[in-house]
């Protein structure tokens, strides 16, 4: 939607601004929840993996371009940590999503109730 700013008053102009804001907010938001996902979905990969060999079976880890031997006990608790972690963060994206939805949704009726009063 397109609002040539020019011909609205103050008050109106601030809502659309700011309806744009939560708009690209929620962008944001959305993009940086599907990288968690992808990397949970890599992490729950890697987790089964590990729970699936022997634990005498030699593991390397990829750190910063270079890869090092583990232990598979190590790698494991690290894994599952980082799961819990991506977890916690996937929660707490969706917390901001919803509230950011809820933000955009009101402002959207402001801004629609001030156009039917002005057209009235």
């Amino acid at each position: 939607m397109v609002v040539n700013l020019d011909n609205l008053d103050e008050e109106t102009k601030k809502k659309v601004v700011t309806l744009q804001n939560l708009s690209a907010t929620m962008e944001y938001l959305t993009n940086q929840k599907i990288q968690i996902e992808g990397s949970m979905r890599e992490t729950e990969i890697a987790v089964e993996e590990l729970e699936k060999i022997n634990p005498d079976v030699v593991v390397y880890k990829s750190i910063g371009g270079i890869i090092i031997k583990s232990e598979k006990t190590k790698l494991l608790e690290e894994k599952k940590s980082l799961k819990t972690t991506l977890e916690m963060r996937i929660k707490t994206i969706e917390s901001k999503i919803s509230r950011t939805k809820s933000q955009i949704e009101a402002m959207r009726k402001s801004i629609q109730a001030d156009f039917e009063n002005k057209s009235a």
